[in-house]
């Protein structure tokens, strides 16, 4: 699952990490509550049955504090619960995963700010709104709040982006039947909450 923005994405990937089904939608922030319901009923349409989960895996960050937080809840309550490995992806790699034809992947940061992670240099950096460098006439894969806001009018939203993580981690478990840990897997916020001064350091708030 993938909710480091208001375009949050499920799937279900087999083990090869060929996707079986998806589903993607824009929400309002305060909407991410509906992951586990609309999850439920995405493995239940395909077919299949929550205790044939063999592992969860679910997008780190950075981006929305709300949507990480809830979506990794899910996923950590929901291997805890079966007894299945986990597997964390940074969000912006998976969101270029899921668009080949981008050159970067670009999510909310701050009120204008933005993280972009540029496929070519692997460089992730933070972007003010109104960076003419920003788009410069390359695709972008864009979190929908963000393309009106900083102009970025012709980008793609990463609704492929469950499905990249999906592929990501199954690769990861071929080599790694473990997964990640699941006490201290956490999202990768990068900043802090709005309003709270700036910690030295990794930034790490459950």
């Amino acid at each position: 699952m993938e909710a480091a923005s208001t375009d949050l994405s499920l799937a279900l990937v087999d083990p090869d990490g060929a996707e079986l089904a998806g589903d993607a939608w824009t929400a309002d922030q305060r909407r991410t509550h509906e992951l586990l319901p609309r999850l439920l009923a995405l493995i239940e349409r395909s077919g299949h049955v929550l205790e044939e989960t063999r592992a969860l895996a679910v997008g780190i960050g950075p981006g929305s504090f709300t949507g990480l937080r809830v979506a990794m809840s899910i996923a950590k309550g929901l291997a805890f619960a079966l007894e299945r490995p986990i597997v964390g992806v940074p969000s912006l790699v998976a969101w270029l995963e899921s668009e080949p034809e981008a050159a970067a992947a670009v999510a909310r940061a701050g009120a204008r700010e933005a993280f972009v992670l540029d496929r070519a240099t692997g460089e992730l950096r933070v972007a003010a709104a109104g960076d003419g460098d920003l788009a410069a006439g390359r695709r972008l894969v864009v979190a929908t709040e963000l393309a009106a806001a900083f102009d970025l009018a012709g980008s793609a939203p990463p609704f492929g982006a469950a499905a990249a993580i999906g592929r990501l981690a199954a690769a990861r478990l071929a080599e790694d039947p473990a997964g990640d840990d699941l006490s201290s897997l956490e999202p990768g916020y990068l900043r802090g909450p709005r309003g709270i001064g700036q910690p030295e350091g990794t930034v790490r708030w459950l």
